[in-house]
């Protein structure tokens, strides 16, 4: 019986929480909250970079091998461009369908999956709903065409020209190679976010005093990841960007824009 009116009385005893404590528990709560989910989102992030940069570097790989199989000249970025049915990543057989990846010329160099793989930080499925499946299939990444998915050069005049688009350049003629883009994250602003599979320079090589609009995409917290003819990839930040007015969305709104510090095409270019 004492132990029992000892037991009722402790019962008796137990005080509830005031107002204040719970105020001070949940401003608490709020605040680890506050400092956990961030850092949660920046380590998803590190992880999604880490992976993009290992897509950029198998992607690079692959356009090594074919330049070994095909008399050491690069993939070309689109084939028959007119024909509008072959892209470095992908062919169809016509217009008006998504690419088929494991029909285009990396297919072979790209392991058992036969595609591009897809960056995680790229919403490539939300994208392709919302813009049709324009240019499907490049996994959020594009080829520096202008230079290397062409073997161009000076024509009659000095003004620069594309002999033919159904090759990419010769490897050797890429003087700088540690410091020239091959592949990286791209997208394009039109009138909505779009996929786009080239990485497109500051200017039109064939007509210079016009600016390009940009492709480069800035997606892993304001950085692009960029993939250079030597075979290393890093990240790089949006210093520029710019718009021909012609599209209706600003590519700074989407973090599209361009790295580097001179307003030229040198990390782009041959030379």
């Amino acid at each position: 019986m004492i132990m029992q009116g000892r037991l009722i009385k402790l019962k008796h005893s137990r005080r509830a929480f005031t107002l204040l404590e719970i105020l001070i528990v949940i401003g608490m709560v709020s605040a680890l909250t506050a400092l956990i989910v961030p850092a949660m989102s920046s380590a998803r992030e590190q992880a999604n970079t880490i992976v993009c940069r290992s897509n950029l570097n198998q992607i690079m790989l692959a356009n090594r091998y074919y330049a070994e199989a095909n008399g050491g000249r690069y993939v070309p970025g689109a084939a028959d461009f007119r024909r509008n049915l072959n892209r470095w990543h992908g062919g169809r057989a016509r217009k008006g369908v998504a690419f088929d990846s494991s029909n285009g010329p990396l297919a072979d160099y790209l392991g058992d999956s036969q595609g591009i793989r897809t960056c995680p930080s790229f919403p490539a499925e939300q994208i392709a709903e919302e813009s049709g499946g324009f240019e499907t299939g490049n996994g959020g990444y594009g080829y520096n065409n202008a230079y290397i998915g062409v073997i161009g050069g000076e024509q009659a005049g000095g003004a620069f020209g594309i002999k033919t688009d159904r090759s990419g350049v010769v490897v050797d003629w890429v003087a700088q190679p540690v410091s020239t883009i091959m592949f990286a994250d791209t997208a394009f602003a039109s009138n909505s976010l779009i996929e786009y599979s080239f990485a497109e320079p500051r200017f039109h090589p064939k007509y210079p005093a016009y600016r390009a609009d940009p492709s480069l995409h800035f997606r892993h917290a304001k950085t692009a990841n960029i993939g250079w003819v030597d075979g290393h990839v890093d990240s790089q930040r949006l210093v520029f960007s710019a718009s021909s007015g012609y599209y209706p969305l600003d590519p700074a709104s989407v973090d599209i824009g361009w790295s580097g510090q001179a307003d030229d095409n040198s990390l782009f270019d041959l030379k």
